[in-house]
């Protein structure tokens, strides 16, 4: 783990308190940090592979959110609040001076993946593994919490850390993520100014990335299911052939992109899954189809499901078959607040140099770090973890 990029991350919070671009004795600041960020690295090199080792899905985060609440606890930090969203954790570092709140927020789960790499931190919960960094953001803000527990003397205002559950989807019929934190108060008591949280990306170590306005995509994840007749394969006309009627469902479904939204204007509209059928010989009678839409205009969003609806009423109607859309687990957009991205930016380019500061084009993932961005002004970067020259450039 990069010491002055993990530093950053302390410097991101005070730089946004001070409400000043450069603030009295910034510099010897900056060295203090770097040196008891660079003092826990071994520290936290052991914590960050504990949880690659252990990782643990959505809603399911027991052991992650036990470690990380008796590891605030431990630094003596005001308030330690579990059970939150959960297993959410929210807790709050009370500076020496009155003035503003700030929130820093971390996800925790894993992914139901195999960990296929051998190394001696591999998970050993089968079919599931830390494959999206989630490992990473959660040792970083523990850092982040231990730096600035030693340096309550120097913070005017107070920091909530919140520690998120199921950033990567709730189990289908469950609450969770950022919704269900933002729900059970983690925005309340007190309400930050603003909200910092960060991901990582295969960049190079070092780098940082950065996005003013939007940053990452809405998502929202649908179903189709297309009924049709069930007849014999040998008698077709009998029937209503819902596989057909699907085919041609999904080759429509793409010139919503294609022809019938501004071509500036990014649009993904994916077929996931498609199932139905019952045996080589029967017309199938119904089709289930699964897949995600992606926008970064809120706009763009919305016209894009009403001509869902009316591309599959139109071509369902065609075949005589019918249909039924439902959207589900919607994303919106992750804006940054410009206003917040350019009183951060100074602090990031101080501590990075600025051939380190790069700015993508905004990425089509989606990130529930957005429904933070609805209630408070919120800043999402990327941290860099990648090694190029090593060959290891993780997506």
């Amino acid at each position: 783990m990069n010491s002055r990029v993990f530093a950053l991350t302390v410097l991101i919070g005070l730089a946004a308190q001070t409400g000043s671009i450069v603030p009295a004795g910034a510099a010897s600041r900056d060295q203090q940090i770097a040196q008891a960020a660079e003092a826990l690295r071994a520290k936290l090199i052991e914590q960050r592979r504990d949880f690659h080792m252990h990782p643990e899905l959505s809603n399911r985060e027991e052991r992650t959110s036990r470690i990380v609440a008796e590891r605030l606890r431990a630094l003596g930090l005001d308030e330690v609040k579990t059970g939150v969203g959960r297993y959410g954790v929210v807790a709050l570092l009370k500076g020496a001076r009155p003035g503003p709140v700030v929130a820093v927020r971390a996800d925790m789960d894993a992914l139901p993946i195999q960990e296929t790499i051998d190394v001696p931190y591999k998970s050993q919960n089968p079919g599931v593994k830390h494959a999206c960094g989630h490992d990473v953001h959660t040792t970083v803000e523990l850092g982040v919490a231990e730096v600035l527990s030693r340096m309550r003397d120097q913070i005017s205002g107070t920091i909530k850390f919140i520690f998120q559950p199921a950033e990567e989807g709730a189990p289908v019929g469950e609450e969770g993520g950022a919704t269900l934190m933002i729900k059970e108060g983690a925005l309340e008591n007190p309400r930050p100014q603003a909200i910092f949280g960060l991901h990582t990306v295969a960049f190079e170590v070092g780098q940082i990335a950065y996005h003013s306005g939007p940053a990452m995509a809405s998502a929202d994840r649908f179903a189709i299911i297309i009924r049709g007749k069930k007849s014999h394969g040998a008698q077709p006309q009998l029937g209503i052939d819902a596989i057909v009627v699907a085919s041609e469902c999904v080759t429509a479904l793409q010139t919503i992109r294609s022809r019938r939204i501004d071509p500036l204007e990014p649009l993904v509209i994916t077929i996931g899954t498609i199932k139905g059928g019952d045996r080589n010989n029967i017309i199938a009678d119904e089709v289930k189809m699964e897949g995600t839409m992606r926008s970064l205009n809120e706009e763009v969003r919305t016209r894009a499901q009403e001509l869902m609806r009316q591309t599959l009423a139109s071509v369902t109607s065609a075949y005589g078959a019918t249909f039924d859309l439902q959207f589900d687990s919607p994303n919106p957009v992750t804006y940054n607040d410009p206003r917040l991205v350019d009183e951060t930016l100074p602090t990031i380019r101080r501590i990075v140099g600025d051939a380190n500061v790069v700015a993508p084009k905004p990425f089509m993932p989606a990130e529930d770090f957005s429904y933070y961005q609805k209630v408070i002004p919120g800043f999402f970067y990327f941290l860099g973890v990648g090694n190029k020259a090593k060959g290891l450039m993780p997506a």
